[in-house]
């Protein structure tokens, strides 16, 4: 196995006895970094320091991403002007923490025959929201519902 010192030197190809042997005279353990390696790479190091800073890394990296979430809202075709407005202002602020909102128009009953009803809303949607986000994909009509999804700008 490549064998690297607690400075960071390379030591060379070092059979596992003798690892193990300047290991244990350094008082600490043997850790193998890289199993797949031809030969495999071993450091000797305190293991439970590195188990820890290791955490410690993962923990500040989670804390800097973004998950994106995304936030629904519903319709119908015969949604009125305040209404929609309302539902608007709650779509604008779901944009601006960088969510998706996904806009789903329900038909019910004999409202299917009148398709275009729902597109002029997801149309006036778009209208309304276009300053801070856009249209992703096409709308897509999917059994009684017709939904569209717009991510932030």
């Amino acid at each position: 196995m490549r064998l690297i010192d607690p400075e960071g030197k390379q030591l060379g190809i070092v059979p596992l006895a003798k690892a193990l042997e300047l290991a244990k005279e350094s008082g600490l353990d043997l850790v193998e970094i890289a199993p797949t390696a031809k030969p495999p790479v071993c450091k000797v190091m305190d293991f439970g320091k590195f188990t820890y800073e290791r955490s410690k890394k993962e923990k500040s990296s989670k804390k800097k991403q973004h998950t994106i979430v995304v936030k629904e809202i519903r319709m119908r075709p015969k949604t009125d002007v305040h209404d929609l407005e309302f539902k608007i202002k709650h779509a604008r602020s779901f944009l601006e923490s960088k969510n998706k909102v996904k806009f789903t128009v329900q038909f019910r009953g004999r409202e299917l025959a009148y398709k275009e009803f729902g597109e002029r809303l997801l149309d006036r949607v778009v209208e309304m929201l276009e300053d801070i986000a856009k249209v992703e994909g096409p709308r897509k009509f999917e059994g009684r519902n017709m939904t569209m999804v717009m991510t932030h700008k």
